[in-house]
């Protein structure tokens, strides 16, 4: 497929997740690349392990995937009355939108998909009321996959002079509901027929980059080549990377950005080496209620996965671990946000609060 249109369609014939009717059907990243495994979703618990272990993981696919997560936990509780459902849903609210505190996609869109069916006018029955459950929460999946189109049309005009371009983490299909974030960009352009390679950093301590990243650019036919994380400074420093672009877990209404931990340090290079660096996200990654990226909440994880890599310990017993899942980038780093409501440039204060205040409408993308 060629054309300046293109918004990225690299097919996938295995969906991140998908609603089967009755439960929700996502691949287990843990597993990759050595293994395509699926989990089938049916109940709470089994939700809340997918999003702990990052067998779900991606704050777009999180989103989309938490929004479902409420009716599957809705559907296991079997509320009888309206009485009952509220309070089932209230509950679910807090237990699934507060799983990932980082990344607000998911307490965006579980909040977002039972304020609607709550709203007016009320449902008569609990029927009635899981039907708009499925259908909101259908809706928040089938718009971050029109948004990660349109982040790739821009992000391929954005980037039309790159070649080369260098990526931390996993932002692709992975990580969302359509064709990614940082990496809707990459596929619109080999959709394009373009020349592209992929420097993707493994991103310790999951190796998310070597993992994930790779697997599904190799998956789809695309030019990939891991790198150490401690390799991209000299690699963009010895000219060898055009522009930098990676995805967002949360950003701030002054544009400082939360992403994997590890990111500011890129960021850091390619300033230095004057090329661009870019963020690539839904509008409904922005925070405005985050004044800046001092308020964003970082999640600390287990200190087992930096003792460990693939089960093997491979730190001295008796040594500690500190192990944060995000950094902050500040805004003066940004040379662009790529969103679905444009491209978005210093100062970032403005241009985000244009940018919200012409996508989010009374449908409650954001409220």
């Amino acid at each position: 497929m060629t054309g300046s249109d293109v918004g990225g369609t690299i097919p996938s014939p295995t969906p991140t997740l998908r609603w089967t009717g009755d439960s929700i059907e996502i691949i287990d990243q843990t597993r990759l690349p050595a293994e395509l495994a699926l989990i089938d979703v049916r109940d709470t618990a089994t939700a809340m392990d997918a999003m702990e272990r990052l067998a779900i993981r991606g704050a777009p696919a999180l989103g989309a995937f938490g929004a479902l997560a409420v009716v599957v936990g809705f559907d296991e509780a079997a509320p009888r009355s309206l009485d009952e459902a509220r309070s089932v849903l209230e509950r679910l609210r807090t237990q699934i939108g507060d799983a990932r505190p980082t990344a607000v996609n998911l307490r965006w869109a579980v909040d977002r998909t039972i304020d609607t069916a709550l709203g007016t006018p009320a449902a008569t029955d609990t029927a009635t009321l899981r039907e708009r459950l499925l259908a909101e929460a259908q809706a928040v999946g089938a718009e971050d996959a029109e948004a990660c189109a349109e982040i790739g049309r821009l992000g391929r005009q954005v980037l039309a002079d790159a070649t080369n371009i260098a990526t931390h983490c996993n932002a692709g299909r992975l990580a969302t509901a359509g064709i990614g974030t940082a990496l809707a960009t990459v596929y619109a352009k080999a959709a394009a027929g373009e020349p592209v390679r992929v420097l993707a950093s493994e991103t310790r301590p999951l190796l998310q980059g070597a993992r994930l990243t790779a697997w599904e650019l190799t998956d789809a036919g695309i030019d990939v080549s891991v790198v150490a994380d401690s390799a991209m400074a000299s690699l963009i420093a010895a000219g060898e990377v055009d522009a930098v672009m990676v995805g967002a877990d949360r950003i701030a209404a002054n544009g400082d950005t939360a992403n994997k931990v590890g990111t500011f340090v890129h960021a850091l290079a390619a300033a230095d080496a004057g090329i661009g660096f870019y963020i690539a996200a839904p509008t409904t990654t922005i925070d405005p209620e985050v004044p800046s990226g001092e308020r964003i909440a970082i999640e600390q994880r287990d200190p087992d996965e930096v003792h460990s890599v693939g089960g093997r310990r491979l730190t001295p017993a008796g040594a500690g671990a500190v192990n944060p899942a995000f950094d902050v980038t500040p805004a003066r780093l940004i040379t662009a946000i790529i969103t679905d409501a444009g491209v978005l440039r210093p100062p970032y204060g403005p241009s985000i609060a244009a940018a919200l205040a012409a996508t989010r409408g009374p449908r409650g993308r954001a409220d």
